[in-house]
């Protein structure tokens, strides 16, 4: 009886570390995807927006070509054409998400961002809470935005364009999950984005010579933004339950406006947090509810 008793309490202990464990790596996947952003940010006056989204990509697509090695000869046409589709969104997502960071600063610009997978999820459900939530997010975005004669307005479309594209990507994530085993054919989507992008990082460096720090920030950019949260969301998922795990990313806003405050010295009026709130509370119920569809971290702005 002793001897049992001691399993159930190790047996408890281990699943109370593999939850802190879990916890901890959402948290830090989170930060590190906001911080790869501002890190990004700080190469944008050498190579703007399109040199750091075209390393951020070729960066990417090395890492994951190598560690995956995606079979291509294997595709066949159904499965190449929800694969294209991913590589699409990739492409849009960040280059939108960046184009706005350098407009509208990164805490709005992920803010908004995440009305993409929010909609996804909204769209899903019918459940009154849900529409709810939708009706309380659209206050933040007027609340955030505060449209007015000095509102950007290119900045605030380039951030929504990046949240359809961030709504495609699940869709087309999910198609891709169905078709394709395992993760071959997000390898295979991001191998085909890196090569799309191959030739406009080198016409784009042709008109603007990238100094070696820029290119430094941006690889780094690639990594904290893309490989690191792509390993660590894996591995958080296999020890908290996926509500828990949507409910901890949709802090993405908080710790995109803490890190634009921290590396780029961007900071947010009191008004803008409260619809960045408004925003993050909307995500996180929904979440917790339990929402069909989930955003991968794998290019989350």
């Amino acid at each position: 009886m002793t001897q049992l008793t001691d399993a159930l309490r190790a047996a408890a202990a281990a699943g109370e570390h593999d939850r802190a464990s879990g916890l901890a790596l959402v948290v830090a996947a989170s930060v590190s995807n906001q911080a790869g952003a501002a890190v990004g940010a700080l190469a944008f006056p050498a190579i703007g927006p399109v040199g750091v989204v075209a390393v951020r990509q070729i960066v990417t697509a090395l890492v994951l070509t190598a560690s995956v090695r995606p079979r291509l000869r294997t595709l066949r046409r159904g499965q190449w054409m929800p694969i294209i589709g991913l590589a699409l969104a990739f492409s849009v997502m960040n280059l939108g998400l960046y184009a706005a960071v350098e407009r509208i600063g990164l805490g709005l610009a992920v803010t908004l961002e995440f009305l993409g997978p929010l909609a996804v999820a909204i769209l899903s459900s019918r459940r009154r809470t849900d529409i709810a939530c939708a009706m309380l997010a659209g206050v933040g975005v007027v609340v955030l935005t505060d449209p007015g004669p000095s509102t950007d307005l290119v900045g605030i479309a380039l951030a929504l364009t990046a949240a359809a594209a961030w709504a495609g990507y699940i869709l087309l994530n999910r198609a891709v999950g169905r078709r394709v085993p395992g993760i071959q054919g997000t390898a295979a989507a991001s191998l085909l984005t890196g090569l799309a992008w191959l030739p406009v990082a080198a016409l784009w460096f042709l008109a603007h010579p990238p100094t070696p720090l820029a290119l430094v920030l941006a690889a780094t950019c690639g990594v904290l933004a893309s490989v690191i949260p792509y390993v660590f969301d894996l591995l958080a998922l296999r020890r908290i339950p996926a509500s828990l795990f949507g409910t901890l990313t949709s802090l993405n806003p908080v710790w995109a406006a803490l890190a634009g405050w921290a590396v780029l010295g961007q900071l947010l009026t009191v008004q803008a947090w409260v619809g960045l709130s408004l925003i993050v509370t909307a995500n996180a119920v929904v979440s917790l509810r339990g929402a069909r569809l989930r955003p991968t971290r794998l290019t989350g702005g």
